[in-house]
């Protein structure tokens, strides 16, 4: 897949103008969202002013959603922007990802965890 316009909009379980939210298919964890552009867009920098402004609208939408059927106890939002930062689908995405009490031994130092032993200090 080269881009997520090709998915089926089926699969769509929210839209607005800018952006449209589906389910990870390879969810980190249970509620695990993408809130993907529906312009195709490389990555978060690539994003318009109007769809930037437009994302944190978004993203508290995609922790509604997630809330309806699961009870996190935490969040991490991430984007992968470029390759060398793991993205693999070039087209805009966010993950709304739930965290649960116990979900991970140590939890400290969140996202710095995306490089190995960064993630202690």
């Amino acid at each position: 897949m080269n881009n997520f316009l090709e998915l089926d909009k089926s699969i769509r379980i929210f839209e607005n103008e800018y952006f449209f939210i589906i389910r990870d298919k390879y969810p980190v964890s249970p509620g695990h969202l993408l809130i993907v552009s529906k312009e195709l867009r490389q990555d978060f920098f690539e994003l318009t002013e109007s769809e930037s402004q437009n994302l944190n609208e978004l993203i508290t939408k995609a922790k509604s959603i997630i809330e309806n059927d699961y009870s996190p106890t935490g969040y991490n939002i991430g984007m992968n922007c470029g390759e060398d930062a793991g993205q693999t689908v070039f087209h805009f995405h966010c993950h709304v990802i739930p965290r649960y009490k116990g979900d991970m031994q140590a939890p400290e130092g969140g996202i710095r965890h995306c490089i190995e032993g960064k993630g202690y200090y």
